[in-house]
């Protein structure tokens, strides 16, 4: 009896020191089919946690942070596909599947991880219009859930033809449900913003910011007969195929024409080669960031390529354009005889 107890209490003890152990710590274990060597870009989507690069080797990889609380991070590979990741203070999770795949990869280890991977494998071969109803449901049914506010942000607002109204009512279930939520209250301006640009006779919301020359950058220096700011990165070629274009363009309507350019790179030097083979003069803005850059949270820039036009006292003309949109637009704008 008595060796018995004494079996139970080392066992009991045994546990305790386990979780001890592994309390203020978080842990992704990865491996991946296809995908042999390389990097990968980690960060939390709330700013709790900085962009770092993770090394994968003979397609295995480790990543190991302190961690107290519950954060939502974002593994983004090669390609600028995305995976989220539910960190847990303690929790290991483990990460598997083929990189050509990436919408099948699996992320395990944690329930929250596991509700998240269960949502995409079923949205997988869903249609756009499918996935967005497929989102909402989610939210409306898990509204106090980290997932549903990654699922908005990815699924409902940062997509080219947004929902003005199905967005701010789901950001209002979301915040019923968790009325101080940090991530939530970042989505939120950020949508804000965004939502301005509806607006009849709307203005660009005020900024600063600084290029990567050091200069200094505000929405009061946009005063050109039509101002273009244009997110792009490197690794989008429709981005860079508009990028391109205002090259083409500045050329030839010179000063009429001014162009602010907000790369979503990692890299800044990778942005600083582009820049330099192109020749590009005007001011760009890589601090970085990727997503949790400062500009794109004012301006309300959420979708790549992503782009917004201005007149000379800040009214917002059009956005978020695709290449021949631009096109057509900028030459209606710039070839109209100043009133």
């Amino acid at each position: 009896m008595f060796k018995s107890r004494y079996t139970l209490l080392l066992l009991v003890l045994l546990v305790l020191a386990s979780c001890s152990k592994h309390e203020g710590r978080f842990v992704i274990e990865g491996t991946f089919r296809g995908f042999n060597q390389g990097e990968l870009y980690v960060y939390g989507v709330d700013g709790k946690r900085k962009l770092d690069t993770v090394g994968v080797n003979k397609g295995q990889f480790e990543y190991r942070i302190p961690l107290e609380d519950t954060i939502t991070l974002v593994i983004m590979f090669p390609n600028f596909s995305e995976i989220p990741v539910f960190a847990e203070s303690g929790a290991d999770v483990k990460i598997e599947g083929d990189a050509n795949h990436l919408k099948e990869i699996q992320v395990k280890g944690t329930p929250l991880n596991e509700q998240m991977t269960t949502f995409r494998l079923q949205t997988s071969k869903m249609t756009p219009p499918e996935v967005i109803k497929a989102a909402e449901s989610f939210i409306r049914e898990n509204p106090e859930s980290p997932a549903s506010r990654y699922i908005l942000d990815r699924y409902i607002i940062r997509v080219p033809e947004i929902d003005y109204k199905k967005a701010r009512e789901l950001i209002e279930v979301i915040r019923k449900a968790c009325p101080d939520d940090e991530h939530l209250a970042l989505l939120s301006t950020q949508f804000e913003g965004l939502a301005a640009y509806n607006k009849p006779g709307s203005k660009l919301p005020a900024f600063t910011t600084t290029d990567l020359k050091g200069r200094r950058l505000t929405n009061a220096d946009l005063k050109a007969k039509v101002n273009v700011i244009t997110l792009w990165a490197t690794w989008n070629h429709e981005s860079m195929a508009i990028q391109n274009l205002l090259l083409r363009l500045q050329g030839k309507y010179e000063s009429d024409l001014k162009v602010v350019g907000v790369c979503l790179d990692a890299d800044p030097r990778e942005c600083r080669r582009i820049l330099a083979n192109d020749s590009v003069q005007w001011s760009t803005v890589c601090d970085g960031q990727m997503w949790l850059s400062p500009i794109l949270q004012k301006t309300g820039l959420c979708y790549l390529p992503d782009n917004i036009l201005v007149d000379a006292q800040g009214k917002i003309i059009a956005h978020t354009l695709n290449y021949q949109q631009m096109t057509n637009k900028l030459r209606e704008l710039l070839e109209k005889p100043s009133p």
